[in-house]
């Protein structure tokens, strides 16, 4: 499988930072970005209003990021990033419907910190057709990646013959973006009844009873 979408490839950004000053300016113009994102979306949200939150001068904004789409790329290249560092792969214990809901877990884990991300990210791709592509690929690695742990998880006794995985983890992969952009509104032990559902289905889809 191909290796995750690199979001940020052909962006024209600004040069990375290497001094320590500049580095944590960056890190702040990303976690007042992220924040505003979540509670104002993307539209709604201005460099300046982003600057206000990050309590740092609107022109060190143009020193990291060429535009607020920029900032928006680099907070959904790194949600990738972490994503692509997950393991989905079956554990070694014999409860398969444990180590299941436990990846899902660990998955929503790092989704959660994107949350205002994704918000803006789903308001954005629906007037910019660059981005809507850039969503096509992102679905595809992450339905792939789904598609991969239930190969893998067809492998173990008391896989369910004949089941059309592919299909299975397209669906499953909507799913789970859906529920990241809904997750937001949801309390925890909601998000986690999702996440045990989920669990739930993808067991039963791929075990016999």
């Amino acid at each position: 499988m191909n290796g995750r979408p690199n979001l940020l490839a052909g962006e024209d950004l600004p040069p990375p930072p290497r001094q320590k000053r500049s580095l944590a300016n960056r890190a702040r113009w990303k976690a007042a970005s992220l924040g505003l994102f979540g509670d104002k979306g993307y539209e709604a949200t201005s460099i300046q209003d982003i600057a206000g939150r990050a309590g740092l001068a609107v022109g060190g904004f143009y020193q990291h990021f060429a535009s607020k789409r920029q900032v928006l790329l680099a907070l959904m290249d790194e949600l990738l990033e972490k994503l692509s560092r997950l393991q989905l792969r079956p554990g070694p214990s014999t409860d398969v419907r444990s180590g299941l809901g436990a990846l899902l877990a660990a998955a929503f884990s790092h989704d959660l910190k994107y949350l205002g991300a994704y918000r803006a990210w789903q308001e954005a791709v629906l007037s910019d057709s660059q981005l809507a592509r850039k969503q096509a690929r992102i679905h595809a690695w992450t339905s792939g990646r789904i598609l991969l742990l239930f190969r893998s998880l067809q492998q173990l006794p008391g896989a369910r013959p004949g089941v059309d995985v592919e299909a299975m983890a397209r669906a499953m992969d909507a799913f789970f973006w859906q529920l990241l952009g809904q997750a937001a509104r949801m309390t925890r032990p909601e998000l986690q009844g999702w996440l045990d559902i989920s669990t739930h289905l993808i067991y039963h889809g791929l075990f016999l009873d």
